[in-house]
This record gives structure tokens, C-alpha cells and sequence, in this order.
């Protein structure tokens, strides 16, 4: 039987770390950081909940990669280089394949972005996995959510909706083949964080945050922090391939709606649309112009012959939700 501090040692901790900002990982009552000089530090927590934000089943591996994707995408919203992450896991039982193959998927993410697990917690309980991530960026580069200016274009990167239409396909809402359930599901389970963009825009972009609730209502940050409103041309949201595929009522409603996408969405004045183009190809990552940031509370729907589109809108939120 795995005691506590033999799971911590088997499956996460590291014999050493090769980064000089890491003055001490696991294994000590604190972790110790040593920031870049000049560096101002970002920091971010994300809790996931069995039976609220993941199947009680879900792919191990798959939720490895997840739970730390959601956490890299904020530093991404903010332009933030990843440095370190914290992880607190409450377990039912200590399995060790599943953990063999949840930690296989959560270091082999933070291997790809150079981001060290340097310690937490483990108990016994009802699974929940609770990260806390830190980055870092010059000061005064961070790309803030009440940042946006009238005038301002909006973008998104990627593409959106998938990660919702495969949620619906469990729920048995929409009819998909195995294929197409599989490759939506994909963008559900394995959210590929924007870092390199995020990172890239630094300068260029306004403001910025990540899409984890649905594009409208978490647009509706900016504009509320901003104190301006928008105008979004509908038809223009970047469908995922399984969604494309869809009607034009479906592809509204989940690139509007849909949660789960973690892609950026941005601000940025008209005369850099070049530059984000640039920083976008660096990136290596599409971006599409979806709107303008006008005068004015609220948000505008409308069509390609700008005709107002009603269609209701709204962030997803726990406490508000069954």
C-alpha cells in the first residue's frame, strides 16, 4: 500500500530541476522561487472537480494534460512565460495506475512548456485537483482584462466550439459519428494552451483573457472591466471542424456559448492588425477578427450584412448551475 509521501515520490517529484529559477522543488515544507531580475510574477489557481468539470471515468492521461492546460492558459491570457506549478490532489484511493498515468500526462505538458512542479499536497477524499501556477513577464507588459480601448479590433485564436459539441454528444443532445465525437472530444480533454501567443502580443494587444466559459460571457469581462462595449459579427466565429460541419443555428450557439475552448480572445488596435498577423504566425497559431470595442455598455450581435442577430448569450457559472 502507497503511503503518502511514497506516491509523491514515485510518481511526481523530480531528482532535480535544470533551472536556475527553481531554488528548491519537492520535498521541503516550502518551495523556493528565484524570479528573472526584473520579472513581475503571475499567478493563477484552478480547481477541478470530479462530476463538475470532468467525467468521474475520464482518461487519466488525458486528465493529467488537462488540469495543468487550463492553468497554462491563463498564464497565456496574461503574456505570462511559465515558471512553476504547486498540485493539490485529494484521492479516493491511491491507484497506482491511474496515477502512473495522470502524472505521465501532466509531466509531459510541463515538460513542453519548461513549467516545474515544485510541490502541494495529497490527502485522501473525493477527487479534486487544485493547481497553482507561476509565471513571469517584464512589468507593465501584462495584458489585463480592463485594458481595451474604443476602436479596438477583437480576436480570437484557434477555433471554437468542439470542446461543447463533444459534451453534447455525451449528453446524447446532438448526433455525432464515433469520428467526429472523437476528434471534438479531443479539444474537450486536451486544450492546447496559447502560450507562445499570448507571449507574443505582449505590445501589441489591449487586453486579453482565456475562453473557458463561453466566448460571449467571458468577452463580457473585458467590457465590464474596460467600461465599453462591443459589437461581434456572429458568422464570423471561428468554428472547430466538427462543428463547421453543423447547422448555422449549432455553429452560433456553441462558438457563442461553449466552454472548455481555452483559446485567447483579445483586443487590439486596428493599426496593429499586421502585427497580430505576425505574432499569430510566430505562434504558429491561426487568429481571426471577430468584432470591433465601441462606446457604450453592452454587446451587439450581428450578422455579415450587419443585420442584429438575437441570440441569448451568457458565461457559464457554478453556482448558478445544477
Amino acid at each position: 500500500m502507497l503511503s503518502e509521501f511514497d506516491l509523491i515520490k514515485r510518481y511526481f517529484a523530480r531528482h532535480s530541476i535544470l533551472d536556475s529559477r527553481i531554488a528548491l522543488g519537492i520535498g521541503d515544507d516550502c518551495a523556493l522561487l528565484n524570479p528573472s531580475p526584473g520579472m513581475q510574477l503571475a499567478i493563477s489557481s484552478d480547481m477541478l472537480v470530479s462530476g463538475r468539470h470532468f467525467f468521474p471515468d475520464a482518461d487519466p492521461y488525458t486528465l493529467g494534460h488537462k488540469c495543468l492546460a487550463v492553468n497554462l492558459s491563463d498564464l497565456a491570457a496574461m503574456g505570462a512565460a511559465p515558471l512553476a506549478f504547486t498540485l493539490a490532489l485529494s484521492l479516493p484511493e491511491a491507484n497506482p495506475d491511474w496515477l502512473a498515468e495522470f502524472s505521465r500526462g501532466l509531466l509531459a505538458l510541463s515538460d513542453e512548456h519548461g513549467c516545474h512542479l515544485i510541490g502541494g499536497d495529497t490527502t485522501k477524499g473525493p477527487l479534486n485537483i487544485c493547481i497553482t501556477i507561476f509565471g513571469e513577464l517584464p512589468p507593465g507588459t501584462a495584458l489585463r482584462r480592463d485594458a481595451a480601448k474604443v476602436g479596438d479590433d477583437i480576436w480570437v485564436s484557434g477555433t471554437l466550439g468542439d470542446a461543447r459539441l463533444a459534451l453534447a454528444g455525451y449528453w446524447n443532445e446532438v448526433r455525432l459519428s464515433t469520428s467526429e465525437h472523437q476528434l471534438a472530444a479531443t479539444r474537450m480533454h486536451q486544450p492546447i494552451p496559447r502560450i507562445a501567443l499570448g507571449m507574443a502580443l505582449r505590445g501589441i494587444a489591449h487586453a486579453a483573457l482565456d475562453i473557458s466559459d463561453g466566448l460571449a460571457g467571458d468577452l463580457g469581462h473585458i467590457l465590464e472591466k474596460s467600461s465599453v462595449g462591443a459589437t461581434l459579427f456572429v458568422d464570423r466565429l471561428p468554428a472547430g471542424p466538427v462543428l463547421h460541419k453543423q447547422s448555422q443555428d449549432l455553429r452560433r450557439q456553441f462558438t457563442l456559448n461553449g466552454g472548455d475552448d481555452y483559446e485567447l480572445c483579445f483586443t487590439a488596435p486596428a493599426s496593429r492588425r499586421q502585427d497580430v498577423q505576425t505574432a499569430a504566425a510566430q505562434a504558429s497559431t491561426t487568429v481571426t477578427h471577430i468584432g470591433h470595442i465601441v462606446a457604450g455598455a453592452g454587446l451587439r450581435l450581428l450578422d455579415e450584412q450587419g443585420q442584429t442577430v438575437f441570440l441569448q448569450y451568457k458565461s457559464f457559472d457554478h453556482f448558478a448551475h445544477p
